[in-house]
């Protein structure tokens, strides 16, 4: 029997060993070290005999024509036949076929190309190599027909025989004008599809050539003449109007690329691709994105302002119709309205009237763009076969359960494709809302969320996620319109939404945000997004930072930002807070900070930081009578669960005293954590924490406790969030920044002009109970008389006791111990036995 059963498993395990797919193999042997090192150094090799015997070819090849037109056998095995090639006669053969035969001189890409495949085999070429493969080709066909046509019979190398013959019919075809056009035609849209930036310098060069005064004038002239010619005026000003709708429309049109497809037909589905715009950075163009965002405003009610500093006047038109006051500056007159309120923006580009926080630092250079990478994923791509498929999937499911539905469409975002459906009349939404489950497995893809019903669509929501996910960059949200034109007091750019708009948001109108998530699911890469937001918008002496980092690796990288964007306790050991008491003495100081700033601004009489700012900047507050620029303070922590863990009610109840005050005085918090259970995020936080962040979570219970509702245990992962304000919930995907992109902003930052010292928070006053050895019954905790209940009932005195069961800090607990025994209730320290208990 013994033998019968070992028989029996080795043709088991015969059979498992044999169901490896050759694919599998492939891509084992593939993925082997010595495989790719072997074939990498193999292609290196290659390209370097290619260059070698291309060179040596151009100058020898008359000599050695003679050579090629031997027999086979003499050719390879005659020794007494020499060559002038450098690399032999396998160099004359590559050379004559390659140089001679096919493309000329456009031969010497192929070595390029050798050369690029062996760095990729050894790892060394990170880009994929398909738009190489494809720029190669290009430069080889496109060369070697340039070249025939700039030599002609002349050389019979230059551009080879294949160039040559197609150089022949393109003359013939379109002649030699027709030919250079095309030439000139094709070379520009590669130009354009492949260098950044070279679409914006074309739009420049067109710009400079109609943009003339003699083009202004001649169409201003046939404006006019068209004019003249509309006897009707209601019929003129109806075009007028029109035309004014017409360029609103096109404005509002203005977006990120966004895909609309109409999924009725399946043999015509219509892409609609939106028109991409360009950006510029300080007056530099910036290269073609395709992500950028333009928004429309009503400017019936705004003021219009108009500078040129070539004549010396200053005109403004204003919709108030409040008095004006005439400044007189030099040679420029400045119209200023009286309102006292709002001086400061009326008058904010004089430096001799406002006060200017920046000077302190005025040569300080906010970061550049060029500093980030762009992310991509392989150009991914979401196919028709694709959207097909997903559409049928959930058509057919959905009739399984008998619910019919008129009409469906998708919107194809970075990770996600979003079906909306119409369901027929009469079929209940809660019915397609229960069918989450079964859609998933007809799709086989995790991910799949039901919005029911869509607000403001009036349509039935399915997200789908893609096959082939793309990344969303940080540099492709901080170069979007809606970020570089944004005139928030904090913008944030988290992400993109499903249809690929960047989504920024103003943390003052937040005005605190509670960020939960797994491990690994993006909750630090966001973070990350919401600080380098504000460090590419705002000047050091506009906002500072309070980093707290229990973890203490990863808020590491912004420790070079001390003396410029973070501020600190005066005897403040480290610029990064990580040791748990610290984190009370530094909330604590906070709160006294806030208390402060209240009373500055009751002064003042101002409602909010801004109006105190704008009072102070306009001179209308003396800094003798205590005043000074309040700059926004962020409070960052990356891990909740544990300062809870350790700190217990010492920490919750001033972060909660903070959420619920400190908006008005331009203190906002970020709070982290990966554990999002009530235990941690109590009733009390959530209440003042409006705005929720929520990761990919495990479980459903966990997603209600953040959001108050499923959704994120349904997340795919990788950066893939829900964003919640109020009833509000919006699907991100969040923007991607690496650590090398961290250390470029934090250390271009550093390399700059800075503060001698971080922005100082006041020092937080002891208690009469913090000084050693000193018991003051009269100001007793306020745990006192429950921890009192605690002991007597149990008997024990016991510091750990305490600790445990009032969830607070061992520095807290000791104090109610000491007071404990100052009452009389407990008795004297016995060693490591826990203490008599009198009563």
């Amino acid at each position: 029997m013994a033998k019968t059963t070992k028989r029996k498993t080795g043709k088991t395990k015969k059979r498992k060993s044999s169901k490896v797919s050759v694919k599998d193999k492939i891509q084992k042997k593939v993925q082997d070290k010595k495989f790719r090192t072997y074939w990498g150094m193999f292609f290196i090799l290659l390209s370097i005999l290619l260059f070698i015997s291309f060179s040596s070819f151009l100058t020898t090849w008359k000599d050695d024509q003679d050579i090629l037109h031997m027999g086979w056998y003499d050719y390879l095995f005659n020794t007494s036949v020499s060559t002038k090639n450098l690399v032999g006669k396998i160099g004359l053969f590559l050379s004559h076929i390659f140089v001679y035969n096919w493309f000329g001189i456009a031969s010497y890409s192929f070595s390029v190309l050798s050369f690029i495949i062996g760095l990729k085999f050894l790892k060394a070429y990170k880009k994929p190599l398909m738009p190489v493969t494809k720029n190669v080709v290009f430069t080889i066909l496109w060369l070697s027909i340039c070249l025939s046509l700039i030599f002609g019979n002349e050389s019979d190398i230059a551009g080879g025989k294949f160039g040559f013959q197609i150089h022949m019919w393109f003359k013939s075809f379109l002649g030699v004008f027709g030919e250079v056009i095309v030439l000139v035609i094709t070379l520009t849209g590669f130009l354009m599809l492949t260098i950044e930036g070279f679409n914006a310098k074309i739009k420049d060069l067109f710009e400079g050539i109609f943009n003339k005064k003699s083009f202004s004038k001649f169409f201003q002239k046939i404006k006019k003449n068209i004019a003249s010619e509309k006897e009707d005026t209601e019929q003129f000003d109806k075009i007028k109007k029109e035309s004014k709708q017409v360029d609103v429309k096109k404005e509002s049109n203005k977006k990120d690329k966004v895909i609309v497809i109409d999924l009725d037909d399946d043999e015509n589905i219509k892409i609609t691709d939106k028109r991409n715009y360009k950006l510029l950075d300080n007056g530099k163009e910036i290269e073609p994105d395709n992500d950028l965002k333009f928004e429309v405003e009503n400017t019936s009610n705004k003021h219009v302002e108009h500078i040129d500093k070539e004549n010396p006047h200053i005109e403004k038109e204003h919709s108030n119709n409040e008095g004006t006051k005439k400044i007189e500056t030099g040679q420029l007159s400045l119209d200023v309205t009286l309102n006292k309120d709002i001086l400061a923006e009326k008058i904010s580009d004089n430096t001799f009237i406002n006060y200017d926080p920046t000077l302190d630092l005025s040569n300080f250079v906010l970061p550049s763009i060029d500093l980030l990478d762009d992310h991509n994923a392989g150009n991914p791509e979401v196919t028709k076969e694709e959207l097909l498929r997903n559409k049928n999937r959930i058509v057919e499911t959905l009739r399984h359960y008998k619910i019919e539905i008129k009409k469906i469409k998708a919107t194809i975002g970075p990770t996600l494709t979003l079906y909306e459906i119409i369901p027929a009349p009469g079929v209940r939404i809660s019915k397609i809302k229960n069918l989450e489950d079964d859609i998933a497995l007809s799709l086989a893809a995790f991910g799949i969320r039901i919005i029911a019903p869509m607000p403001g669509r009036g349509t039935i929501g399915i997200e789908v996620p893609n096959e082939k996910p793309d990344i969303v960059s940080f540099k492709s949200v901080i170069k979007s319109n809606a970020f570089q034109e944004s005139k928030m007091e904090l913008p944030i750019a988290l992400g993109k939404t499903i249809s690929n708009e960047t989504y920024v948001f103003d943390l003052t109108k937040m005005p605190h945000i509670l960020v939960a998530g797994a491990t690994g699911q993006g909750k630090s890469v966001g973070l990350n997004a919401m600080i380098a937001s504000i460090l590419y918008k705002k000047h050091p002496s506009q906002v500072k930072f309070v980093l707290v980092d229990p973890k203490k690796v990863e808020l590491t990288l912004y420790e070079r930002l001390e003396n410029h964007y973070l501020a600190a306790l005066p005897d403040a050991k480290e610029p990064i807070i990580t040791d748990n008491q610290e984190v009370v003495h530094t909330i604590s100081s906070l709160n006294v900070e806030m208390d402060d700033r209240y009373q500055l601004l009751k002064k003042a009489k101002a409602r909010t930081i801004k109006e105190y700012n704008n009072k102070f900047i306009s001179r209308q507050l003396n800094p003798e009578n205590g005043h000074k620029y309040l700059p926004y303070i962020v409070l960052v922590i990356d891990e909740f669960a544990d300062l809870i863990m350790t700190a217990g009610k010492e920490i919750e109840l001033p972060i909660a005293r903070l959420a619920q005050l400190a908006r008005a005085i331009g203190i906002h918090l970020i709070v982290a954590t990966q554990r999002p259970s009530t235990n941690i995020i109590t009733g009390v936080i959530k209440a003042n924490f409006p705005a929720r962040v929520a990761f990919r979570v495990a479980s459903m219970i966990d997603s209600r406790t953040i959001l108050d509702s499923p959704g994120a245990n349904r997340l795919i992962g990788r950066g893939d969030m829900l964003i919640t304000q109020g009833s509000e919930t919006i699907r991100l995907q969040c923007a991607f920044i690496d650590t090398p992109e961290l250390n470029k902003i934090t250390k271009y930052i550093e390399e700059q002009q800075s503060y001698p010292m971080p922005f100082l928070l006041p020092e937080h006053e002891l208690d009469g109970e913090d000084v050693p050895g000193a018991v003051d019954l009269e100001k007793r905790d306020e745990l006192f008389e429950e921890a009192a209940k605690i002991i007597v009932m149990n008997q024990q005195g016991s510091t750990s006791l305490i600790q445990r069961k009032l969830s607070i800090g061992y520095n807290r607990a000791g104090r109610i111990v000491d007071q404990l025994e100052a009452a009389g209730i407990i008795g004297p320290p016995k060693g490591s036995k826990a203490r008599d208990v009198y009563v």
